[in-house]
């Protein structure tokens, strides 16, 4: 134990995966990447082990009450390490007891990520890299980083593809100059566009072609809605709110038609649909909604914990659209509410006296990452998982033909 310390930077701090106690079993410290986090949050690096609880005194450990052969711990060399190791401790301390925790469900990876994902790993598999993605293949940074350990090489733009290299569309779409560009450059394009927004992209193209100014319901700036605007450029316009679409001027109210991105909020996107309703009586939209179903249904389920539980989780990256929907979604059904990419980003002043604590995750999110969740919040305290159910999911999206691979 003292030549672990010993060999520990400066402001680094050792977090227990478990307290050795000399003469007894050991005891296990599930909630270790709850305290990593917290310890990083406070400027600090850290390191995982073992402590033991006799120990130097620089060492700091505590068997929870009320729980069996569980335990949290932290350790430094350092004053400023050690510090910051006491205030961690204590923080997740006070955080410490029993909970229930409110299980989505659907929730995680939906079918257009499924597939995404696999067609990365298949071309990995089959053609043995460099293989390029254009944008990242879905919102989620722990898939592009475990990606990327794999063979994947994640660019920006085609400019970053070598010439004839395969590249990769991303599940969210591109224009149809992107398409052109990668013909132009000779590149092999394997593409995961999920089928979904290739609908949407046919309804902006339907739409253009009959004459139609196309209202594109959407964030500016997602990939997704530069994709589906590059489908009709001149005849494309984008609204985010009722606001936009109280400026919005069009050539002929009369031929006005409206898409939407698929992963937005269903109740705030009726709500700009209604107004261009208001303002435009012939106003035609697509046969069926373009918010996929995955997004509906993991909104559907947040709905009904948010009003169960004391403060919702919700699992997924910053960037991710669908995620970041279900954080508003449960603010607005009345539940403090935090999208985290993983258990160390949950704080314990987000806990305390949370006894009751529901937990999703977005559509891109992958399920260990609940798993993994669930696990650390175990490590304060006994917890009792209930799942609430709204939908059961069955839908499967084919892959390429396996001549896009390459060799087999």
């Amino acid at each position: 134990m003292r030549e672990v310390l010993e060999s520990l930077e400066p402001g680094a701090v050792l977090v227990a995966d478990e307290l050795l106690v000399p003469g007894s079993s050991s005891i296990e410290c599930r909630a270790a990447g709850l305290m990593a986090g917290e310890v990083r949050r406070r400027g600090l690096t850290t390191v995982r082990g073992s402590l033991e609880l006799a120990g130097p005194s620089t060492s700091l450990a505590a068997v929870l009450p009320g729980a069996v052969g569980l335990g949290i711990g932290v350790a430094a060399d350092d004053h400023a390490g050690w510090l910051s190791a006491r205030a961690s401790l204590a923080a997740w301390l006070r955080a410490a007891g029993p909970r229930t925790v409110l299980l989505a469900a659907p929730r995680s990876f939906c079918a257009g990520v499924e597939r995404a994902v696999e067609i990365v790993e298949r071309a990995l598999d089959q053609r043995g890299g460099p293989v390029y993605v254009r944008k990242q293949i879905v919102h989620n940074a722990h898939v592009v980083a475990g990606l990327e350990t794999s063979g994947a090489v994640f660019v920006e733009e085609l400019d970053d593809v070598p010439d004839g290299a395969t590249v990769v569309f991303s599940a969210h779409g591109v224009s149809p100059a992107v398409r052109v560009e990668a013909e132009r450059r000779g590149l092999d394009v394997i593409d995961a566009t999920c089928p979904l927004v290739t609908k949407v992209h046919a309804e902006a193209r339907r739409f253009a072609a009959r004459g139609d100014t196309v209202v594109l319901i959407g964030h500016a700036g997602h990939e997704e809605v530069e994709g589906t605007l590059g489908e009709a450029p001149d005849r494309t316009v984008l609204v985010q709110d009722t606001d936009d679409v109280d400026r919005l001027l069009v050539l002929d109210p009369a031929k006005v038609s409206y898409l939407t991105q698929t992963t937005l909020a269903v109740d705030e996107t009726a709500e700009v649909v209604d107004a261009l309703r208001a303002r435009f009586a012939d106003l035609r939209g697509p046969g069926s909604d373009d918010i996929c179903y995955a997004t509906t249904n993991r909104q559907n389920a947040v709905k009904v914990i948010a009003e169960e539980s004391d403060l919702v989780l919700v699992i997924g990256s910053a960037n991710s659209s669908n995620s970041v929907r279900l954080v508003e979604l449960a603010h607005r059904h009345g539940a403090p509410a935090h999208l985290v990419d993983d258990a160390g980003d949950i704080r314990p002043e987000w806990l305390t006296g949370a006894r009751v604590v529901g937990l999703t995750a977005g559509a891109s999110a992958p399920p260990r990452l609940v798993e993994d969740v669930i696990s650390a919040l175990s490590g304060l305290g006994p917890v009792t998982v209930a799942e609430r159910e709204v939908a059961r999911e069955t839908v499967r999206f084919t892959l390429p033909s396996a001549g896009q691979y390459g060799k087999a």
